[in-house]
């Protein structure tokens, strides 16, 4: 079978029903190669806390296993959620998934650009967010020097400060931020040639003579993503590092204070709560409104 074809995997709840007048129909493209994580759970979760409540909208959702088995899907659904995952941006180079993901994309962009109704609505995290820049070339993806791994400020630029995906959030705001890899230097011929606009930076460290790296991008109206894991949720979060394994070896490679630190940042409802509750309710609520105001064509 093609990998390029729709393929859907693992129906979620609700997505065997038929989709009626008002349903919004999610895409879930998991790209955690089969790693276990807490993502794809807080994905559906969020999913789940919203159906009915989005104009009244029902959601359903299909998950497609992009890395995995190269499945992607195709333009018949509402709204996209892309996954994180494990491993350097380009880990995929010359692999077939990483056609198919890429290809999707571009037919992504291509209905938008054409679309007189409804258009699609695509939320980019993390692995996927730097597979995004790198694919329309809109920054520079490199190593890190050391791991990023913790709950960290996010700081939004003047763009994101207008941007609806952060209405509610301060600055700086926290995001879960896990990574050895980062997009910097962005390229701004090609953010003019898209209309695209850096929403959000990492910490300012001016004792260290690095760039600052881009922590979230809207693409296009309809195409924004986080470098950070905003669907991370407090609860699982403090399950996952009070796991002893994990706790042991957080402690050895980062410290006790470290460790402290993040499960201090887990906790308090002025840090990953607050991202959680905001980011991607805020971008399934105006992709809602969108589709609702987006004009009805009559069939030709």
């Amino acid at each position: 079978m093609p990998i390029d074809r729709p393929s859907p995997i693992a129906p979620a709840r609700g997505a065997r029903r038929d989709a009626s007048p008002g349903t919004i129909r999610v895409a879930i493209l998991d790209l955690n190669n089969g790693h276990p994580n807490q993502g794809m759970r807080c994905l559906r979760e969020i999913l789940e806390a919203h159906d009915g409540r989005l104009g009244g909208a029902s959601i359903l959702w299909d998950e497609f296993d992009v890395r995995g088995r190269g499945h992607v899907p195709g333009l018949d659904y509402d709204v996209y959620l892309s996954s994180g995952g494990p491993g350097s941006p380009f880990d995929g180079e010359g692999t077939a998934w990483e056609a198919a993901y890429f290809r999707w994309i571009d037919g992504v962009l291509a209905h938008n650009a054409g679309a007189e109704g409804s258009k699609k609505h695509v939320f980019f995290v993390c692995h996927s967010f730097e597979l995004l820049l790198r694919h329309l070339g809109l920054a520079r993806l490199e190593l890190r020097r050391s791991e990023s791994f913790g709950i960290f400020p996010v700081h939004p630029t003047e763009a994101g400060t207008r941007d609806v995906i952060f209405g509610g959030l301060g600055d700086p705001f926290y995001g879960a931020d896990f990574r050895s890899w980062q997009a910097v230097e962005p390229d701004a011929a090609r953010l003019a040639e898209l209309g695209a606009s850096v929403l959000a930076i990492e910490k300012d460290r001016p004792h260290v003579g690095l760039e600052r790296a881009l922590m979230a991008m809207r693409v296009t109206p309809e195409l924004v993503g986080t470098q950070f894991h905003p669907e991370a949720d407090p609860d699982g979060m403090l399950l996952h590092f009070r796991e002893e394994n994990r706790r042991a070896t957080i402690v050895e490679r980062h410290g006790e204070e470290k460790y402290a630190e993040i499960l201090h940042h887990i906790m308090g409802p002025s840090f990953l709560e607050r991202t959680h509750d905001c980011v991607l309710p805020n971008f399934l609520r105006d992709a809602a409104r969108r589709l609702r105001e987006a004009p009805v064509l009559e069939p030709a």
